[in-house]
């Protein structure tokens, strides 16, 4: 009902922990497998132990004292507590209500590693990692160096081939790209749009010659119309224009007097003269 044997409840274990704290019999069996396997697995594992007893009647208090002591160490990051095989008598003190509920109350993680495979003492199912064995315990707490190097050197060479991989396809795309015509004459594009704007220079100059050439052609022409419709044209066939001396053209003879001086205007100068009189043109008849 409290659910200290509870799964959610268990904490997981530290990867490599900075140091292991061993609850264990006074120069044990345990002890030593422990210790070994551990250190042979991960050479620069540390231990802070505590030897106890592990049967008997001050088995409960010893342990417990143990445990209180290395949950509250700062450096210990994982409680191991372990003993070799017994009969159930030996191994009851492991199943103590007291010390199960002081198990269960620790902030680090405990491993138990209490007996055989078949013993089942209580603190097994408190602790959050049951081990079979003292070895076992050991494989739990450290990782194995030697794996974990050749973990480090698989991933180190997945890492090479995926750049050299990466590499390689950044190459052939540079590659690919130096091989584009823009980029084997950089100038290419320059050049095509050097050719395109002159053209366009070149059909503008054209047009506009064109059109000055015919806008000199009309004003030529123009300006001969002028030239012909103009009095000095007239005068130049041989036509004058007879003014009276106050410089009024006389359009009427009969609007002149006998012996009244007018001015012949001619193409090449002015000549003097005196009317006589008038006569009619005969076509007016």
């Amino acid at each position: 009902a409290e659910g200290l044997f509870a799964l959610e409840r268990k904490k997981p274990l530290p990867f490599l922990p900075n140091k292991i704290g061993l609850i264990c019999g006074r120069a044990s069996a345990a002890e030593k497998d422990v210790k070994e396997n551990a250190r042979r697995r991960w050479p620069a594992v540390r231990f802070e132990t505590r030897e106890v007893a592990v049967q008997g009647s001050d088995a409960v208090i010893q342990v417990s004292a143990a445990l209180r002591e290395l949950d509250n160490d700062p450096e210990v990051d994982v409680i191991i507590i372990t003993r070799g095989g017994g009969s159930f008598e030996d191994l009851l003190a492991f199943s103590d209500e007291g010390l199960v509920r002081l198990a269960a109350s620790c902030k680090k993680p405990i491993v138990s590693a209490i007996g055989h495979e078949q013993d089942t003492p209580l603190l097994d199912l408190v602790a959050d990692v049951r081990a079979s064995t003292p070895t076992d315990a050991a494989k739990l707490v450290v990782p194995d160096f030697q794996e974990e190097v050749s973990k480090i050197k698989n991933l180190r060479e997945r890492s090479d081939r995926k750049i050299n991989d990466l590499v390689i396809l950044e190459m052939t795309k540079i590659v690919n790209l130096i091989q584009r015509p823009v980029m084997k004459d950089p100038l290419i594009m320059v050049t095509s749009r050097q050719e395109i704007i002159s053209g366009f220079i070149s059909r503008s100059f054209m047009s506009m010659n064109s059109k000055l050439l015919r806008a000199f052609d009309e004003v030529t022409h123009i300006a001969a119309r002028v030239r012909t419709l103009s009095p000095q044209a007239t005068l130049d066939r041989g036509y004058s224009v007879v003014q009276k001396s106050d410089g009024v053209i006389v359009k009427d003879p009969a609007s002149l007097t006998s012996g009244e001086k007018i001015q012949l205007r001619m193409a090449k100068g002015v000549a003097l003269a005196t009317a006589l009189g008038s006569q009619e043109d005969s076509k007016s008849e």
